[in-house]
């Protein structure tokens, strides 16, 4: 009788899920560029790429968009969690393709982007976002939700830097 890694006789050990790598968009270029670093890192480590977008109706940009109007839809308004999924998976496949090479889910959440990235951190085996996204300033080295990533996540952090930073800087 063999014994497996848990030490139970006889049982056969599950094959280990796939590691998550997440992917915080709100469809700034720095998100876009979060994105595609995210792919290629998930791409590597043979990893599902998550990406998650949180939103909110008291925000002035509501991510991924100009705010709506905020009257109650009629029937054939989509909700705005619909219209974020639809702006987010023309996103992935703006910046992605068709075919972006590894699996994606999509994660639409409404909440403040800053609690919706960190809870999707749980689990993940990394958290990947922008130096700052529509809110951001200019001058700014973090956004306030990439720096609140930073600091709360619970696992490991990647922020990616603007490529317009970096030509600036050569």
């Amino acid at each position: 009788m063999t014994e497996n890694a848990t030490g139970t006789a006889g049982a056969t050990a599950s094959p280990s899920p796939r590691p998550v790598i997440v992917a915080g968009v709100d469809g700034s270029p720095t998100s876009r560029d979060a994105l595609l670093w995210a792919a290629e890192e998930a791409r590597l480590r043979g990893a599902v790429l998550r990406v998650v977008c949180g939103w909110e109706w008291s925000s002035p940009f509501n991510l991924i968009g100009p705010a709506l109007e905020h009257a109650a839809p009629d029937a054939g308004t989509p909700s705005m969690e619909e219209l974020t999924r639809t702006r987010t998976e023309e996103l992935i496949t703006q910046t992605l393709g068709e075919e972006p090479g590894v699996p994606v889910e999509v994660r639409v959440v409404q909440g403040p982007a800053t609690g919706v990235l960190v809870e999707a951190s749980e689990g993940a085996t990394l958290i990947v976002v922008g130096t700052r996204g529509h809110s951001g300033l200019k001058g700014a080295v973090l956004g306030s939700v990439s720096r609140h990533v930073t600091q709360h996540a619970r696992c490991n952090v990647v922020v990616v830097r603007d490529r317009r930073d970096t030509a600036e800087d050569e």
